[in-house]
């Protein structure tokens, strides 16, 4: 199936004193919008758990120590042309060393319509 990505979806986990501000950023730079909504976003409570190296400088933690951190998994779909920007203000905003992000690409549900798979054969079978 060939297809072209417009969209993905990025996911971060964030201490709980920081989604909002979190948020704010990535949702001004461009990304949450569905439609005719903006900062559309959706969180889920997690525990974060990490050991920060010798050479780490952690905001929350001890070197060669376990923590375990209550956090949120802040998710957000932004338009492909806008990750760069997105994902610089995450950092910015991010009071981790190293935020977990992830950016997943996302199918447009068209693709899956008839219409789009009838194409599909046809282009198929011109090659």
């Amino acid at each position: 199936m060939l297809v072209d990505v417009n969209k993905v979806k990025i996911f971060v986990t964030v201490p709980l004193e920081n989604v909002e501000e979190v948020r704010n950023a990535i949702c001004e730079a461009g990304a949450g919008i569905i439609g005719n909504y903006s900062f559309c976003t959706t969180s889920v409570k997690s525990v974060g758990t990490f050991i920060p190296n010798d050479n780490a400088n952690p905001h929350i933690g001890t070197r060669n120590k376990l923590e375990f951190v209550d956090e949120e998994k802040l998710e957000v779909i932004c338009d492909i042309d806008k990750v760069k920007k997105v994902v610089s203000a995450l950092r910015k905003a991010h009071p981790y060393e190293e935020p977990a992000i992830d950016i997943v690409p996302l199918i447009d549900e068209a693709v899956f319509s008839d219409k789009s798979r009838q194409l599909e054969k046809k282009w198929k079978s011109k090659s």
